[in-house]
């Protein structure tokens, strides 16, 4: 199994094989696509993981998030989005943090700019999905813009949209 998410993520030039095992029908899926759709959806999957991941946590909301925001910003049909947000729910903790490194570059090296920015806000959305992003979060996503080449203004832009969320300009609630 994990040989076959290596060859989606372009760590290696084998030709994917399906495998009995619990992604065995995200792993078909995979392969019903043109190569270089299903390692784009590989890879968006992977990272959107990343920051749904980063706080140890990926939660029903960051789920449904992902899914709304693959559709509305990424322009995938549903049963794409839902094919990344599973893939994403699974795919992650297989892989160490020099992976994290190496997908992001790949990606950023063969998306579009557009597919970049609609990948930063799919992001942003995933990690807001619970009405707040933590230090933590705030620092993976800068982490994974950086890596993107996402330039200066449009990143401001996209944190402007989630300012309210964000730490230090949200104002949560007193404790009792």
């Amino acid at each position: 199994m994990l040989k076959t998410l290596q060859a989606w993520l372009g760590f290696n030039n084998n030709v994917p094989v399906a495998e009995p095992s619990p992604l065995g029908e995200l792993l078909t899926a995979l392969d019903r696509l043109e190569p270089a759709h299903a390692q784009y959806l590989a890879r968006f999957a992977f990272l959107l993981s990343r920051v749904a991941r980063v706080d140890d946590h990926f939660s029903d909301e960051e789920a449904r998030a992902m899914e709304i925001m693959l559709i509305e910003q990424a322009h995938l049909p549903a049963a794409e989005a839902m094919l990344v947000v599973n893939l994403a729910k699974t795919s992650k903790q297989m892989f160490s943090a020099t992976t994290d490194f190496t997908v992001t570059q790949e990606f950023a090296d063969t998306a579009s700019y557009e597919e970049r920015l609609a990948l930063a806000h799919c992001l942003f959305g995933v990690a807001g999905s619970d009405a707040r992003i933590s230090t933590t979060e705030e620092a993976e996503l800068h982490r994974i813009a950086n890596q993107l080449r996402i330039e200066g203004p449009d990143l401001q832009k996209i944190r402007a949209q989630y300012r309210r969320m964000l730490p230090g300009l949200r104002r949560d609630p007193p404790e009792a």
